[in-house]
């Protein structure tokens, strides 16, 4: 099937790593041109130098995404290194502290991050024929799990899946389609997951045995979906929480 990327330009925000890496990987391996950005240099040179020897065309700015005029002077930096804009994935998170002062901080990296990006990049989204954007919320969003330390991250994953709801009723009149993955347990190298079993592996395995489909997801298995909501050939989907979680939550999903 191609999915009708080829071509394409895309933001991918946090993708030195993890999920949002993988996005970047496989949108660049559909024949997407990508502008990526994280907060340290070297996990995007390393991140980059890889892409390229896959015949990726990327581009790489550090950005701290709490930065409300940095974030739009990326947005502006990326459509021009590109030549426009037609897809949007917002992939950055604070992670999770018991501090209540980290609430702050979660706010502008998890919540207005975005906002802030969908602002910046809807004028020049406007401009394509297919544009897309994606949020990477979390399944904490909508079925929050223990510890307390996860209640920031829960509360505005919540508010990121319901902002993007919103937008993908408003934004279609503008001919952009806006949607969510919300992921379940994402296992990669250095991330929370590997970070936890490494921390407290009894509970971390006890986690991984709910799991209907047997393991943790991988970055790959987001990824793969991102690249289809971020298509052309998801055309008609707008609105939509799309759950990547191997049957982990026991819920409706609508």
């Amino acid at each position: 099937m191609d999915l009708g990327l080829a071509g394409k330009k895309a933001i991918i925000t946090g993708a030195s790593r993890g999920i949002g890496r993988a996005i970047a990987e496989t949108l660049g391996s559909e024949g997407a041109a990508v502008a990526i950005c994280a907060r340290h240099e070297d996990g995007l040179l390393s991140a980059a130098t890889d892409m390229r020897a896959r015949g990726i065309t990327v581009h790489t700015q550090v950005l701290d995404v709490s930065d409300e005029s940095a974030v739009a002077a990326f947005v502006d930096w990326a459509a021009g290194v590109l030549g426009g804009l037609d897809i949007v994935v917002s992939n950055v998170s604070a992670g999770a502290s018991v501090d209540p002062q980290f609430w702050s901080v979660s706010f502008a990296a998890d919540l207005m991050a975005f906002v802030r990006l969908v602002e910046a990049a809807t004028p020049h989204l406007e401009k394509s024929d297919c544009a897309s954007i994606l949020a990477i919320a979390s399944t904490s969003g909508f079925d929050a799990l223990p510890p307390a330390r996860a209640n920031s991250y829960a509360a505005f994953k919540a508010a990121v899946i319901q902002h993007a709801s919103s937008l993908g009723h408003s934004l279609p009149a503008k001919g952009i389609r806006v949607n969510t993955i919300s992921p379940g347990p994402i296992f990669f190298e250095g991330g929370p997951w590997d970070l936890r079993m490494q921390s407290d592996p009894e509970s971390t395995i006890a986690i991984r045995d709910r799991i209907p489909m047997g393991r943790f997801g991988s970055p790959t298995d987001v990824a793969n979906l991102a690249a289809f909501l971020s298509s052309p050939a998801a055309a008609y989907l707008t609105a939509t929480n799309m759950v990547v979680d191997g049957g982990f939550t026991s819920r409706i999903h609508f």
